[in-house]
């Protein structure tokens, strides 16, 4: 359950820096985190949110890139940078990795602490909700688009849903990337979002259920280079989607854990299976680089304000949303 309440304003210890946050955007991850999952332990109370911008409030010892009154949008994936992994640059597979929200107080707040080196610089004049809305979002399908399975341009990409945060963003890089871009979507308003991000190809799935037969029929029956499903329920539809060799990316899985997968088709048209996590601190640098100049754009839904965190949350259960839901933190 949530419930909006007082708490005592964190204090940032040594590397660290203390956001005073402006904005917060909402993942799905909150609502896992809400209703909770075998494994998870949480101290109480719990502070969800992974998504924030705002500005830096205060430093603590060691900190001199940054400095109070600077505008920062935060970088989520929280690594030791000791490990093995963070050494070799692969900083979202360390060891102690944590994701903020998830097993860190988060953002649904006035301020929150994080490491110096999770808030990235945020320009004069761009809007503080959008920053918020871009983090996780396209840090998320840039890493896997990108940094896993190695895009190129003139290949071609289905994106299974139109109008989730992951998915607009995917749509958006897969464009930047020199792809041809086919989406999935349950409704004509929502590919009509998805034509505007620059979408190529739009199947509406209430029209036609067995979609992976229209993408073979518009491929000239080769199908796709790679299919973006974050659903996992789909994996079925998605496999034969693929063309021989092509290359499945999932980063989530929004219809549940446990998923249905004939083995047949994964060795039988030589199908790579690719999981992702989140991304790394260069490919955070490099996808909000482009956000900041314009190429990248967030989509938003509503904004709420921070009290009526519980309303925002409802409608992202409910699936309604158009993009990225945010949170205004400021009062």
């Amino acid at each position: 359950m949530l419930e909006y309440a007082e708490v005592p304003t964190p204090q940032p210890g040594a590397g660290q820096v203390l956001v005073r946050l402006q904005a917060a955007a909402l993942n799905r991850l909150d609502i896992f985190v809400r209703v909770g999952w075998p494994g998870i332990k949480l101290a109480y109370p719990h502070i969800p949110g992974a998504d924030g911008a705002g500005e830096i409030a205060s430093v603590g010892s060691g900190v001199t890139r940054l400095k109070a009154g600077d505008r920062v949008v935060i970088n989520s994936n929280l690594s030791c940078g000791e490990c093995g992994y963070c050494l070799a640059g692969q900083d979202n597979r360390c060891e102690r990795w944590e994701l903020l929200g998830e097993t860190r107080n988060g953002t649904y707040a006035e301020y929150v602490v994080i490491p110096a080196v999770n808030a990235y610089p945020m320009p004069d004049g761009y809007d503080v909700g959008a920053a918020a809305a871009a983090g996780l979002v396209f840090h998320t399908a840039w890493h896997s688009l990108i940094s896993r399975a190695n895009l190129r341009p003139g290949e071609s990409v289905l994106v299974v849903g139109a109008s989730g945060g992951v998915n607009t963003a995917a749509i958006q890089i897969a464009r930047y990337a020199g792809a041809t871009v086919y989406v999935v979507g349950s409704s004509r308003e929502k590919l009509k979002l998805a034509e505007a991000l620059g979408a190529d190809y739009l199947i509406d799935r209430s029209q036609e259920e067995n979609w992976s037969k229209t993408v073979y029929q518009m491929t000239n029956r080769r199908g796709v280079d790679v299919v973006v499903d974050n659903v996992g329920a789909t994996f079925p539809l998605s496999f034969r989607a693929a063309r021989k060799g092509g290359r499945i990316l999932t980063v989530g899985n929004t219809a549940g854990a446990k998923v249905e997968i004939d083995n047949r088709f994964i060795f039988g048209k030589h199908l790579s299976l690719i999981g992702s996590t989140m991304g790394t601190h260069s490919d955070f640098a490099a996808v909000m680089r482009l956000v900041f100049a314009g190429a990248l754009k967030p989509v938003l839904d509503r904004v709420y304000p921070l009290s009526q965190a519980p309303q925002a949350q409802e409608r992202l259960e409910a699936g309604e949303q158009m993009g990225k839901i945010v949170l205004e933190t400021t009062n």
